[in-house]
Formats: C-alpha cells, structure tokens, sequence
C-alpha cells in the first residue's frame, strides 16, 4: 500500500480523557457512558461515537466512489453508523449497523451498490472478519 495520508491523533486520560488531533481541528473530552457505568459528562464524547462518525463518512464516500465507476446517478445519499460495544468470550468487543439512505435506484441495484461498497471502503475492510457490520438498505 502506498500511503497518501496519515492522520495524527494524542489521547490522554483513556476513556474519561481528553483526545486532539495534530493540527489542533479536532479536540474532545471523552466520558464513558452511563450505560456502561460512567460518569456520562454532558458536551463530552466517546471512541464508539468517533468511530461512527469516521465509518458512516468513509462508507458514504466509498458509496459515491462506486457509484460513479458503475455509471449510477444517485438522487440522495446518507449513511448512519451505529457501533456497539459490549462484553465477548475475554473482554469487549464492537458491533456495527450500517443504515444506508438512497434515492435514484430500485431496490436490487441499491442493495447491490452498497454491497459492492462494503469490499472497497478501508473502514469495511478494517473490520472484516473481526466486527460484525450489518448492512440495511432503504430506499428515499
């Protein structure tokens, strides 16, 4: 792999800490959830949260990078991520639900779309075969 960017980000203090990126853009407190027995600081936020973000931005951009290969004109198109985490067999894990918004395209060419766009977007090839990632699909 030829490496085109690299992203820099410091954290500090774990989950109930701070993270900043190197150019200084981005700066967060961090807080665990209450759901999972933390403090839940309001303005603050947390990994699975950040994660989300990066995984539902990179899917809809790898989306629209397919999309166009194919030819597709899309008339809408978003993407929401949700990431689970939760206890496993020896410690935690993370589970994924990709929710694909997409007007344009019948049903089996949207479906076959996104499908295609999960073995090409670097976030689905992270995760393959180590985070389990639903794929739903409807139509706008």
């Amino acid at each position: 792999m030829s490496v085109l960017y690299t992203a820099h980000a410091t954290a500090t203090g774990g989950r109930n800490g701070e993270v900043k990126s190197s150019d200084g853009l981005l700066s967060f407190g961090l807080s665990i959830p209450k759901e999972m027995g933390g403090p839940g600081r309001a303005g603050a936020t947390n990994p699975e949260q950040l994660f989300a973000c990066g995984y539902a931005a990179c899917f809809c951009s790898a989306i629209e990078f397919v999309a166009r290969m194919q030819k597709l004109a899309l008339s809408h198109l978003d993407v929401s991520a949700a990431v689970g985490i939760g206890k496993d067999a020896t410690s935690f894990a993370l589970s994924v639900v990709l929710s694909v918004r997409i007007g344009g395209l019948d049903a089996a060419a949207a479906q076959s779309l996104v499908e295609a766009a999960h073995q090409v977007c670097p976030y689905s090839k992270a995760t393959r075969n180590n985070v389990p990632v639903e794929l739903k699909v409807e139509l706008v």
